[in-house]
């Protein structure tokens, strides 16, 4: 029965031996078909290394933009009112992105608001080169609506140039403040703010004094070239908010808004009494609210 035994012990360790020398002819004949190249070049790969964290409370805010960000026509007709504004303003009752995040405290001696009203997409890349000497955690950007708004539709931005400008304005903030966030709002839909507004007498007396010709100048022409002009707006900023869109989806420190300023649908209760198109202090309240939902939310908008 020992020898039985032996015996079996012994067949089954010749098995054991067969099998894993056929294994590892398998593996040499892998190896020699190709599959070495294969597992070298995976086993060579790096792995992969997490992008940066998005950081939801940051501890300073730089804002650089156009006269919405300056809070022109908030407060009095035809003036700024830095005070109000949705990113850096100290109002209580919009309680600005910086307020929000920071604090009142915090904000007065944390914040900075680079925008100038009248900007365009061109005049970007020196704010952003201001912007940077603060070394700021959280940059916000709202650009683009002087680039739509011309006293003539033909003399809006090239999409190209828009671009260009854009990308310019990121490598200028990226040499000074590397590692700072940025937050990317959405160019608002110029057409619905003429249609909200194009209800008040004040307002469309007040448009006739240049803003935004390209899409509020005879306000009341509904004809077919009218019509035409303010479409050729609207699809302008549309290809605006999607150079937005994707020079921000390249930068892994970039949050665009996903449209949501764009898709806000603005009433009379949100616009300047002074313009009824700028946004007034309830209008600016809704930006900071808007900001503050995607720059502490746990992913970016879709």
């Amino acid at each position: 029965m020992q020898d039985r035994s032996a015996r079996h012990r012994s067949r089954t360790a010749a098995a054991v031996l067969a099998a894993v020398s056929l294994l590892g002819t398998a593996a040499l004949t892998g190896c020699d078909s190709g599959q070495e190249g294969t597992t070298k070049g995976a086993a060579a790969q790096p792995s992969a290394r997490p992008g940066p964290v998005w950081d939801r409370e940051p501890g300073s805010v730089a804002a650089v933009g156009d006269s919405i960000t300056r809070g022109f026509d908030a407060c009095s007709v035809l003036a700024d009112c830095p005070e109000v504004s949705w990113a850096t303003g100290t109002d209580s009752g919009v309680r600005s992105l910086a307020v929000r995040l920071l604090g009142e405290a915090v904000a007065a001696s944390h914040s900075w608001n680079h925008a100038e009203t009248g900007a365009r997409v061109a005049q970007l890349p020196e704010q952003m080169a201001l912007a940077a000497k603060e070394k700021p955690d959280l940059v916000t950007v709202m650009i683009g609506a002087n680039d739509a708004c011309r006293d003539s539709a033909r003399y809006m931005t090239p999409v190209a140039d828009f671009r260009a400008s854009f990308e310019a304005s990121m490598r200028q903030l990226r040499a000074g403040a590397p590692k700072a966030q940025v937050y990317v709002s959405s160019v608002p839909d110029l057409k619905r703010l003429w249609s909200t507004g194009r209800g008040n007498a004040l307002g469309k007396q007040i448009w006739k004094l240049g803003i935004c010709r390209s899409m509020l100048g005879d306000a009341d022409d509904m004809g077919a070239q009218a019509a035409a002009r303010r479409a050729s707006v609207q699809d302008r900023v549309v290809a605006y908010n999607e150079v937005l869109r994707e020079v921000c989806a390249k930068d892994l420190r970039c949050r665009y808004d996903g449209g949501a300023v764009f898709d806000y649908p603005f009433t009379g209760r949100q616009l300047s009494q002074w313009d009824w198109f700028h946004p007034g202090r309830d209008g600016q309240a809704r930006l900071a609210e808007i900001a503050y939902r995607n720059v502490t939310a746990a992913r970016p908008p879709a």
